[in-house]
């Protein structure tokens, strides 16, 4: 790595490895005193605090970053627009940014029975059901026989949310790479039955909230709503840790409305909460890009209507295919990167007559 300014602050210009689709790859950064920024190579380029979702706090100065990226950097780190996020439970805004307000999933933790009480009576039934059925949830650190359950666990099915699974058919040392990612801060929420894997929850822990990192029911085993009961579990091991929130990804994806993964999050306690997103302009494109909302990718920009009918498409182009199998959670992207996919909702979330 080559140092760019290093003053009083560390500015550094190198690379870092990263998950791009379910593959490790280096990839350009410029790390601001120990926080990396990396870009999108898009229409617009948007520079972005690397895994800033799972990070342990918000970065504490965005101007050494927009200063950073305006100095002379590559061309691979050379960008529009500079975005950042507040993290919850701070929802007022700190900066005079550009802003707009992102919508985040989150359940509220004050207590297991606060939450327990408010939920929709088939919720209940669901993770009741569970518990009748024999799925045993515990908190697991991850070793050599988890890392063996999660492969044969990936192996269920090879689409989810409409789209190719990245992890299926992947072997034990590509697992455990993949699974290694902020282990210091990081709870495996297992659903088994019998000696069966057959629920998969990552959670990642920052200050006073914790980020759903990945979430696997196994669909083959939805009778057991394994789903259910790995959300009652993390709402449990939340409230033994004192967190504040329990966040799993975003509650609206721009103008795609009334998925059926948003009302599996709502059936499951999960409302939304707005935090401040900012967006800074570093030249002239990002000014015409903000006014024009290209920033905000065609999940943004296109229609309700639109966005669906091409989601449906995509679902009939696989069932012509034969792509045999569908199951709907999967790990949760980064906000930045999600795209216009159709949400099915997780395995177990089904209503069901007693």
């Amino acid at each position: 790595m080559s140092v760019v300014a290093p003053k009083q602050s560390m500015i550094v210009v190198g690379a870092i490895e990263s998950n791009v689709k379910g593959e490790w790859a280096m990839v350009p950064a410029l790390n601001v005193n120990g926080i990396n920024v990396t870009v999108t190579n898009e229409l617009l380029r948007i520079a972005h605090v690397h895994d800033e979702e799972w990070l342990d706090g918000e970065i504490q100065d965005p101007e050494l970053c927009v200063q950073a990226l305006k100095s002379d950097v590559p061309d691979a780190l050379r960008a529009d627009i500079f975005t950042f996020a507040q993290k919850l439970p701070s929802t007022l805004p700190k900066y005079s940014y550009p802003m707009e307000r992102e919508s985040i999933a989150a359940i509220r933790v004050t207590s297991f029975n606060h939450w327990w009480e408010a939920l929709p009576q088939v919720t209940r039934k669901n993770v009741r059901r569970a518990q009748k059925r024999g799925v045993d949830v515990s908190v697991r650190k991850l070793d050599d026989s988890l890392i063996r359950d999660i492969v044969e666990l990936t192996k269920d099915s090879p689409i989810r949310q409409g789209k190719r699974f990245v992890h299926f058919g992947k072997t034990f040392d590509q697992t455990k790479k993949d699974q290694s990612t902020h282990l210091d801060r990081s709870d495996f929420i297992c659903a088994y039955s019998g000696s069966e894997l057959i629920g998969l929850a990552k959670i990642v822990y920052g200050g006073s909230v914790a980020s759903i990192l990945q979430f696997l029911p196994k669909a083959s085993q939805q009778d057991k709503r394994p789903a259910n009961a790995l959300i009652a579990k993390m709402v449990e091991v939340c409230e033994a840790n004192r967190i504040s929130h329990l966040v799993y990804g975003q509650f609206n994806y721009g103008n795609k409305r009334n998925s059926s993964l948003l009302e599996f999050k709502i059936r499951n306690g999960f409302e939304e909460i707005f935090v401040p997103r900012f967006y800074v302009p570093l030249n002239a494109k990002g000014v015409l890009g903000l006014k024009l909302n290209l920033h905000q990718g065609l999940v943004g920009m296109l229609p309700n209507s639109l966005i669906n009918a091409g989601l449906n498409l995509r679902e009939k182009w696989y069932e012509l295919r034969g792509v045999p199998g569908r199951c709907s959670s999967m790990a949760e992207q980064p906000n930045r990167i999600r795209q216009t996919e159709r949400s099915i909702p997780p395995a177990g979330s089904n209503q069901e007559a007693d």
